[in-house]
């Protein structure tokens, strides 16, 4: 099994693909990088992902970026760690969905709350508008336990990561089926494997 270079940076969206990392189990070679330092945007980094952006991974040659794209990445290429319905499944549908529903959604309207913008046409905008993405999150971690019910996934990586750390910076409600689902999380093994280092590298609890 080849390893896995993955770049990162502490309290950066990296941790999410560090706690997909230790779910699928496969090997993998961690570079740190010191974005205060600017090393995120020297030459050899830049030549992996001209954004000098972190996360990115390199597997077999190939460079994945965005950690969406990564952790799809990561569950198609190692199957038997189970993270992801095969194409073909009628599950597959709902996981992409998911999935990308995260970065698409989620993310740009708490990044617009934090900014504290002030709200745009919501035909003009991805997500349409906060509280409909709230609620529609909400409805996704209902029943439970995971977006596929009883299977966890990787789309429960990105999802789960964007919920906890929204609530822990006070830009997500902390709502019954958030606080539910973000404690179910918290029970992984391998998530709490990523925490630890997490904290070690950035010398913060997490």
């Amino acid at each position: 099994m080849s390893e896995i270079d993955f770049y990162m940076a502490p309290q950066s969206r990296a941790v999410t693909v560090h706690w997909m990392l230790e779910e699928v189990g496969a090997p993998y070679r961690m570079h740190v990088l010191d974005l205060d330092k600017g090393e995120h945007k020297r030459p050899d980094f830049l030549a992996i992902n001209p954004m000098g952006k972190v996360p990115a991974i390199v597997h077999r040659g190939t460079v994945v970026t965005e950690v969406a794209a990564i952790c799809l990445y990561l569950a198609d290429a190692f199957p038997e760690a189970d993270l992801a319905p095969p194409i073909g499944d009628p599950r597959r549908g709902t996981y992409l969905r998911w999935l990308m529903f995260v970065p698409g959604c989620v993310e740009p309207a708490m990044v617009d709350r934090g900014l504290e913008r002030p709200p745009g046409p919501p035909r003009s905008l991805g997500y349409g508008d906060f509280d409909t993405t709230m609620e529609m999150t909400a409805g996704a971690l209902t029943p439970g336990p995971y977006l596929l019910g009883e299977q966890f996934s990787g789309a429960d990586v990105v999802m789960g990561a964007a919920v906890r750390w929204g609530m822990f910076i006070k830009l997500l409600p902390e709502r019954p089926e958030f606080l539910a689902y973000a404690g179910r999380l918290n029970e992984r093994p391998a998530l709490q494997r990523s925490m630890q280092q997490q904290a070690a590298l950035s010398g913060r609890p997490l």
